[in-house]
């Protein structure tokens, strides 16, 4: 047992300062607005719900100074626009009614100024009348038959000036480009001779162009031979059938190409 003259060691509190100075800091966070250890998630929920109002706030004020504030622009323009169309109508239909007014009084005008010139010729009828009447007599004769001779005179010199003035006027001639094939009989056939005797045949509207000599086969060649002919006096058929009647030398004749010029 312990003597109560000596002091006991665990009653004494040799760190009563710090906690005293914690003590003092905890008061002095508290008197500053700093929430407790245990206070902490409310002010922070409350803290999260002031953000989302402050931003709300932020964006409908953003709202209306942005495109609330364009529509409201455009809006002010149109209804601008629209009172200048109408007042450009209003002049269009003023300026309407006055040229109606002016055409209507020119109307007028002309009616007035041309009802007098309509009673004028109010007489003529009845001259003629009377002149129809002067020509029921007709005391001196007439020289009517006279003039329509002379006219069907005139008519027909002329008629017959024209027929005279067209039938000098040379007529168009249809011709035609023809290739001939003339083939020989064999690879021993002269065709030079051939040729000469082909361009033998001479007939009226029948030309004669350039020929030459084209390879078949074996050897052999054939006259390919251009000519022209007018249509009207120059038979193919009959062209071809002189030629045939050369059979010493030619075989055959076709018609490789016809064409009209």
């Amino acid at each position: 047992m312990v003597s109560s003259g000596q002091p006991k060691k665990d009653l004494l509190w040799f760190d009563k300062a710090t906690h005293d100075d914690a003590e003092r800091k905890h008061y002095e966070r508290l008197s500053r607005g700093f929430a407790t250890p245990s206070a902490t998630p409310a002010s922070s929920v409350a803290s999260e719900i002031a953000k989302a109002r402050q931003q709300i706030q932020k964006s409908l004020q953003a709202g209306g100074a942005g495109a609330g504030g364009d529509v409201i622009s455009k809006v002010s323009v149109i209804e601008q626009e629209n009172a200048e169309l109408r007042k450009m109508c209003s002049d269009m239909s003023e300026i309407i009614k006055k040229l109606e007014s002016r055409l209507s009084a020119l109307e007028l005008k002309v009616n007035g100024s041309a009802a007098p010139a309509d009673t004028k010729p109010a007489s003529a009828p009845a001259a003629a009348k009377d002149d129809d009447d002067d020509d029921d007599v007709d005391l001196f004769g007439s020289d009517d038959e006279e003039e329509s001779a002379e006219a069907e005179r005139i008519k027909a010199e002329r008629v017959a000036a024209y027929a005279a003035k067209k039938s000098k006027k040379p007529a168009l001639i249809a011709k035609s480009s023809v290739l001939l094939d003339v083939k020989p009989w064999d690879d021993e056939t002269d065709m030079a001779e051939l040729e000469k005797v082909v361009r033998t045949i001479e007939m009226d509207g029948l030309l004669w162009g350039a020929g030459k000599l084209v390879p078949l086969a074996f050897g052999i060649k054939k006259l390919t031979i251009m000519c022209t002919v007018e249509d009207d006096k120059v038979s193919i058929e009959e062209l071809t059938e002189k030629i045939e009647e050369f059979e010493d030398y030619v075989q055959s004749v076709d018609v490789a190409a016809f064409n009209k010029i």
